[in-house]
């Protein structure tokens, strides 16, 4: 199958480790010009490095926790350099713990961090999509959009939210050749993942192993995801070969989400 990805602009979020590198390094691959985001500059320094045709990629230092700000430097970046074909909206989770003890803070912290920065990010690339007449929105959120994960209220919470907003922009978008889409990982083989095993395995009195053991029982393929089965999904829904594909909630979770 022919992505016909090669030469296109692409802005990752997240993407010094887990899901967000894994998918700058497939696009990279696929002959895609990658603009790393995040807040530690030797790490996005060296994940350029690692890329393919390392002098072809270029990356961004921000902090999610002000809009205002990031909304200033992809602007600026934009002006400088080009603009984007893809948007992969990609940033850490909330704190875990129940709802009923969350604090208004860590609502509003994780309202900022996941849908103002998405709305912010989209509303600067989303003149050039429709200018190329092509644009790819894909937002990595959570199994949760689904079926609530319990421990992981104020996550559950904000990742619905996401989930609308990305299905009201992909109605909005759909006219211009522009897919907004979601991906719902499922567990895999972050550092994220690992935080949350540790806190189950707190919780529940039992070690970080057998707590992991439980939980990939929980999937029926018995095990967790690498990274790079997650990248595959999004390569895909960023290509044109998947330009029909608009405003869908994909889990890549091995088949533990029972609901359809």
């Amino acid at each position: 199958m022919n992505l016909n990805l090669k030469n296109k602009n692409a802005l990752v979020c997240g993407s010094t480790a887990g899901i967000g590198k894994a998918t700058a390094l497939a696009l990279a691959n696929e002959g895609v010009n990658i603009t790393l985001v995040a807040r530690n500059r030797q790490k996005l320094k060296q994940v350029v490095s690692e890329l393919p045709h390392s002098e072809s990629h270029n990356y961004i230092v921000a902090d999610f926790s002000n809009p205002k700000e990031l909304r200033e430097q992809i602007i600026k970046y934009i002006e400088k350099f080009h603009g984007f074909h893809i948007l992969m909206n990609n940033t850490g989770g909330p704190r875990s713990g129940d709802i009923l003890n969350a604090s208004l803070e860590e609502f509003d912290n994780a309202f900022t961090q996941h849908l103002k920065c998405n709305h912010v990010l989209a509303q600067a690339v989303i003149p050039f999509m429709k200018e190329e007449r092509f644009g790819r929105i894909i937002n990595i959120i959570s199994t949760s959009v689904k079926e609530p994960i319990p421990g992981l209220g104020v996550s559950n919470t904000i990742r619905g939210a996401v989930g609308n907003w990305s299905k009201t922009l992909s109605v909005e978008l759909g006219p211009f050749g522009i897919t907004v889409n979601n991906i719902l990982p499922g567990f895999t083989e972050t550092e994220r993942l690992n935080e949350i095993i540790k806190i189950k395995a707190n919780v529940e009195g039992t070690s970080v192993e057998e707590m992991a053991e439980i939980m990939k029982n929980y999937s029926p393929a018995k095990r967790f995801a690498k990274p790079e089965e997650t990248a595959s999904a999004i390569v895909f829904l960023a290509s044109e070969a998947a330009g029909y594909i608009n405003g869908i909630n994909l889990p890549v979770d091995g088949g533990r989400t029972k609901s359809l």
